[in-house]
């Protein structure tokens, strides 16, 4: 009478270990192993000493960015003409450009992986970044050749894909523009790495800007197109290039940033 019950106990303990089997990582299982085990094999792109190898490629992205804070409204609008320049063998049909202030947005991925703990008090600060929700990201409102055409392209969430009217071959440069404006979050209420600070008192506002325009995403030999979404936590490879940054913000403001001041006077 026992049998029937030990054969669906079975029936139940072997799927259960198929799907140990699956979560297993696949590196790092021991510790001993030998690194030349866990890395990947090398080839001409990338040698086993980890030096570039003799046919390395690297893609190169230059930006001419004119920048505009709204102090009034606590916007930031710009426009940039992005130099994108294909030194990879491949024949690349579309780009892909990083939209990282997309993830403020009300429909983010970062809003729904959030987690987080209720005691047995909430501040009225609590409640209110509870019930207020802020939407945040990038509003896109062209994306064009030179000549001003539209270009196709595709907003998911924190990415953004142009399709290229005709393919961009090894060794060619392809310009574009793009226009866009975002509202900058309060760092009091939502928190973060940039946003402004409101000081009641002087009646002035204090702002730590950072990802503030699209940027080109990370096209590698190792990954193809890096067009993970971004979440808030960690930041993406990004391709290396020239900056011609124009930044126009109020008289009394004092500006902080990197690079070489170009009008000191």
């Amino acid at each position: 009478m026992l049998r029937p019950h030990t054969l669906l106990a079975l029936a139940v303990l072997v799927p259960a270990g198929a799907l140990m089997a699956q979560d297993s990582p696949r590196y790092g299982r021991d510790k001993f192993r030998q690194l030349d085990q866990e890395l990947p094999t090398p080839n001409t792109y990338r040698t086993a000493s980890g030096a570039p190898g003799h046919q390395y490629w690297q893609q190169k992205a230059d930006y001419d960015i004119q920048v505009e804070l709204d102090d009034a409204k606590q916007t930031v609008t710009g426009s940039e003409t992005v130099t994108y320049h294909n030194l990879s063998p491949d024949r690349l049909d579309y780009l892909w450009l990083q939209l990282d202030q997309n993830m403020r947005a009300k429909d983010s991925d970062t809003h729904k992986i959030r987690t987080g703990t209720l005691g047995d008090s909430l501040s009225i600060e609590g409640l209110q970044r509870m019930l207020d929700v802020f939407d945040g990201g990038f509003r896109i409102t062209s994306v064009t050749d030179l000549s001003g055409k539209a270009l196709p392209y595709t907003i998911n969430k924190t990415m953004l894909r142009i399709d290229l009217p005709r393919t961009l071959m090894p060794g060619q440069t392809i310009q574009f523009k793009v226009s866009w404006w975002y509202p900058v979050n309060d760092r009091n209420k939502y928190g973060g790495r940039s946003g402004y600070e409101y000081f009641p008192d002087e009646d002035n506002y204090l702002y730590t800007i950072a990802q503030f325009y699209p940027r080109m995403a990370l096209y590698a030999d190792y990954q193809g197109w890096q067009h993970k979404q971004f979440l808030g936590r960690g930041e993406f490879t990004l391709t290396f290039g020239d900056f011609k940054v124009a930044i126009t913000a109020p008289a009394d403001h004092i500006v902080a940033a990197t690079g070489v001041l170009q009008n000191p006077n």
